[in-house]
């Protein structure tokens, strides 16, 4: 008994991951085959949202991106994730460090690459592979965490809310437990499609 308590949360989560349909090493879905999300633009969005502004974003940051493309895909291999999604959520949330100050955002709320808010406890350099592997197990129990809540769900649709849960935990909010992206959509589409465009460049 006692040695079955000492198995981290982690790890009996990811069991869970292992039915997930997987045409690559992610224990969640091959993110390739999902089909594009379609991008609303609303007014407050007009600027920076669509299809073609991610696009463009994503050819500019996968540029940066080619500099951290080892630990992220070390890290991914390590908690069975697609490393395009990692890539993906590095470029969403701060453009691969292009919108930080020293790791920190313009209100100094939130921390790194990935973005961890300081309630999460920030360790590690802003841009080292510790604070990848720390974001990304955040990632990992979000989606665990959907998966679990609702279990009859696609697996599609369990990625989708674990990202916007994972949006959710970064901005010390609390995610719907009906549908995590109930709020907003936007930013679990936006990093999906920066995700298939990752994954078609080698990540």
């Amino acid at each position: 008994m006692r040695a079955t308590a000492m198995i981290p949360t982690l790890l009996l989560l990811g069991l869970m991951a292992l039915v997930a349909p997987s045409m690559s090493y992610s224990c969640y879905g091959d993110i390739s085959t999902l089909q594009a999300p379609t991008i609303s633009c609303k007014a407050i969005r007009a600027p920076d949202c669509g299809l073609a502004t991610i696009r463009r974003t994503a050819e500019v940051d996968i540029i940066r991106l080619r500099k951290y493309e080892v630990p992220i895909k070390r890290v991914a291999t390590n908690l069975c994730l697609d490393p395009a999604l990692i890539a993906a959520i590095i470029s969403q949330e701060s453009r691969v460090g292009l919108l930080l100050n020293n790791g920190w955002d313009q209100d100094r709320r939130k921390f790194g690459l990935m973005q961890l808010g300081r309630q999460q406890h920030p360790f590690g350099v802003w841009d080292s592979e510790e604070h990848i592997n720390q974001c990304s197990t955040i990632l990992v129990l979000a989606i665990n965490e959907v998966r679990a809540r609702h279990p009859t769900w696609t697996w599609d649709r369990q990625l989708r809310g674990g990202i916007c849960t994972y949006r959710a935990k970064m901005g010390n909010r609390i995610a719907y437990v009906d549908d995590p992206c109930g709020r907003d959509s936007y930013y679990a589409d936006s990093v999906i499609s920066r995700a298939q465009y990752f994954k078609s460049h080698g990540f």
